[in-house]
């Protein structure tokens, strides 16, 4: 896979259960960044993302937990893709441009 397979997603959770939100967080981190308390961004090529579906899939309660992934577009892309931090800047290991 190329760089131009990559896509930047938005990663959030929703779980009741301290450990399993716990597992969840970590799995998400070892992908990106976290950017808020449960809120990530993560660059993944179609095979990346599979296997964090996957990892995320077996970590959960699919009764108790949600997890949103939404597709921002493709990674290293600025077009359409505007992240806006308010308040205490983040550092990502993600390259964008973000407006803080």
């Amino acid at each position: 896979m190329s760089r131009r397979d990559e896509r930047l997603f938005l990663a959030a959770y929703d779980v009741p259960d301290d450990p399993r939100r716990d597992r969840l967080a970590k799995a998400l981190l070892s992908y990106g960044d976290r950017i808020q308390y449960s809120v990530f961004l993560i660059e993944a090529a179609p095979v990346k993302l599979a296997r964090l579906r996957r990892e995320l899939q077996a970590l959960m309660s699919e009764e108790e937990d949600s997890v949103l992934l939404c597709d921002l577009g493709p990674a290293g892309s600025s077009m359409g893709t505007t992240i806006e931090f308010l308040g205490r800047e983040r550092n990502l290991t993600t390259p964008q441009s973000f407006i803080v």
